[in-house]
């Protein structure tokens, strides 16, 4: 990290704090510069979404697992994707893939609502555990198959995908207003494209390619837990 000689030396022994600071210069680095979003990011308590087994890396800039085979984001690609909604204090955002929580937690804090659909309901009963300890109001919660959305709550402002849809997410644009923002991973592979569709007012939408980013696919359908 480039930024690295402008902090003292954390040593193996670093407290929280200092792993935050770090955390949040890194992000920056990397350019996710947005004060709004890094300020959510750093009043976000990522460590009670993180299993007790990785609780210790909870500040690290790195996807962690969680239940159900699935992970927590790399703190730069939630910074990423948060800043490419270009979110406003008024906006109905629709997530698809609650995982632990963390995201929304995020989202949360930019957005007036947020709803977010979950297809395994040990991951969404967490997550609402988490919300409930948090206080969050502002967050209403689905657990349903991700790829159809939420036609019920339609249109929406903003839309993040937080898993890989093997092809443009026509469903889900469907649900986003004529000047919406849509953020989704698309591809098939085990790398994929970040891309952004941005309304055009008229019905289409113009697309552009962020990044390349790892996620796991979106999966039709709800999930058959044990």
């Amino acid at each position: 990290m480039s930024d690295d000689d402008d902090m003292p030396d954390a040593g193996p022994q670093a407290g929280p704090d200092m792993a935050l600071a770090r955390l949040i210069l890194a992000l920056r680095s990397q350019g996710v510069t947005e004060a709004p979003v890094l300020n959510a990011i750093e009043t976000t308590p990522r460590e009670i979404f993180t299993p007790d087994l990785f609780k210790d890396r909870a500040f690290e800039d790195s996807a962690l697992p969680i239940a159900c085979g699935q992970t927590i984001s790399q703190p730069f690609i939630v910074g990423l994707m948060t800043q490419a909604l270009q979110l406003e204090p008024r906006s109905r955002v629709l997530e698809i893939g609650t995982g632990s929580g963390y995201q929304t937690t995020i989202l949360s804090k930019l957005a007036r609502l947020v709803y977010t659909v979950e297809r395994y309901r040990t991951l969404l009963r967490e997550a609402e555990a988490r919300f409930k300890t948090l206080g969050l109001t502002n967050v209403v919660t689905k657990f349903g198959d991700g790829g159809q959305g939420w036609p019920e709550q339609a249109p929406f402002d903003r839309i993040m995908v937080t898993a890989a849809a093997p092809g443009e997410p026509k469903a889900l644009l469907s649900q986003l207003k004529p000047n919406g923002i849509l953020v989704a991973p698309i591809g098939r592979g085990p790398v994929q494209s970040l891309r952004r569709y941005i309304g055009d007012g008229e019905g289409g939408f113009v697309a552009e390619a962020l990044t390349d980013v790892r996620f796991v696919p979106l999966l039709d359908g709800v999930a058959k837990e044990l």
